[in-house]
C-alpha cells in the first residue's frame, strides 16, 4: 500500500493514534497543538510508520461534533506535524469538509470510520487529492447472524466507491472495524477470523488498542493488546493502529523473528 510517498508491504507496520479530543477513552492518547510535537517526536523514535489523528472521539456514547469543530482541532497540530517531520499522516474523520481541509493542509491518507458510506462526498475528496484511504466497517445496528459476510460486502461497497471515484487501488486498505457494531464476542470472532477479510484483495489494518473487548479498565488492556498485535503479525495484516507504539513495535518484531 501506499501513503504519500511511502510503500508499505510485507511486514506488519504500526499507526500511532495522536487524539486531539478532550473525551477519548484513553486519557494518554489525548493532545492539543502545544503537546502533539513531543507526541509525535516519540512516537516516530518509538517506531511508529504512520501517524493517525483524530479531532473526534468515536468511542461508546460519543457525541458528535461538526466538520468545523474537527478542523479547528486538527489544523494547527497537522501543519506542525508536516513541517516538523517527514512521516505519513492520516486523519480520522467522516466529513467530506474535514477531510478537504486536512488533505490541503497536508495530510496523506483519510481514515473513515463510515467506509465511505456516511458522506456522499467523501471518496471524490479523497481521490481529487491522489490521497490513501482506510475503509472501516460501521453499522447503524449491531449485527447478528453471519458477522464475516455482512462486513465483507461493506467493506466491498465501500471500495467500489473510492476505485469509482478515481483513488487507486494501491492507496486502499480495509478495518473490519473491532469494537463498532459489535457485541464482545462478535470483536473476538472478527479478531480470531480476521484473514476472512482478505478476500477482497486489499490490506488489513486491525484497531483493538486497549478496547472494551478485552474487559477490565483501560489502563490494564496494554497485554491483551500486544497479543492482538502478535496475532496480527501471523495474519499478516499490514497495519496496527495502538496507542503504546513502543510495546507494539517490539512484539512485531520478535514475532518476525520467532517466525
Amino acid at each position: 500500500m501506499i501513503i504519500g510517498k511511502e510503500i508499505f508491504k510485507n511486514y506488519t507496520y504500526v499507526m500511532a493514534i495522536v487524539n486531539l479530543t478532550p473525551d477519548s477513552f484513553w486519557k494518554e492518547s489525548r493532545n492539543d497543538e502545544y503537546t502533539v510535537l513531543k507526541t509525535v517526536e516519540k512516537a516516530i523514535k518509538d517506531g511508529a510508520a504512520v501517524i493517525d489523528i483524530g479531532a473526534q472521539s468515536t468511542r461508546p456514547g460519543y457525541t458528535e461534533v461538526s466538520a468545523d469543530c474537527e478542523i479547528s482541532r486538527f489544523e494547527r497540530p497537522l501543519k506542525l506535524i508536516k513541517q516538523n517531520f517527514d512521516i505519513p499522516v492520516s486523519v480520522d474523520t467522516y466529513f467530506s469538509e474535514s477531510a478537504e481541509a486536512a488533505l490541503s493542509l497536508g495530510a496523506d491518507m483519510i481514515n473513515d470510520v463510515w467506509g465511505l458510506a456516511h458522506d456522499e462526498d467523501m471518496a471524490e475528496v479523497i481521490a481529487k487529492h491522489g490521497a490513501s484511504v482506510c475503509i472501516m466497517h460501521n453499522a447503524e445496528k449491531t449485527l447478528s447472524g453471519d458477522i464475516f459476510s455482512q462486513i465483507v460486502s461493506f467493506l466491498k461497497d465501500g471500495a467500489v466507491r473510492a476505485l469509482n471515484a478515481g483513488v487507486d487501488k494501491d492507496r486502499i486498505c480495509l478495518d473490519g472495524g473491532i469494537g463498532f457494531a459489535k457485541t464482545r464476542e462478535q470483536n473476538h470472532e472478527l479478531m480470531n477470523g480476521y484473514e476472512k477479510l482478505s478476500v477482497l484483495g486489499y490490506p488489513l489494518l486491525l484497531g483493538t488498542s486497549r478496547k472494551s473487548m478485552f474487559g477490565g479498565n483501560a489502563e490494564d488492556r496494554l497485554p491483551q493488546t500486544v497479543e492482538s498485535t502478535r496475532l496480527a503479525v501471523r495474519k499478516k495484516v499490514l497495519f496496527v493502529r495502538v496507542h503504546d507504539v513502543k510495546e507494539n513495535v517490539a512484539a512485531i518484531k520478535e514475532e518476525y523473528e520467532r517466525n
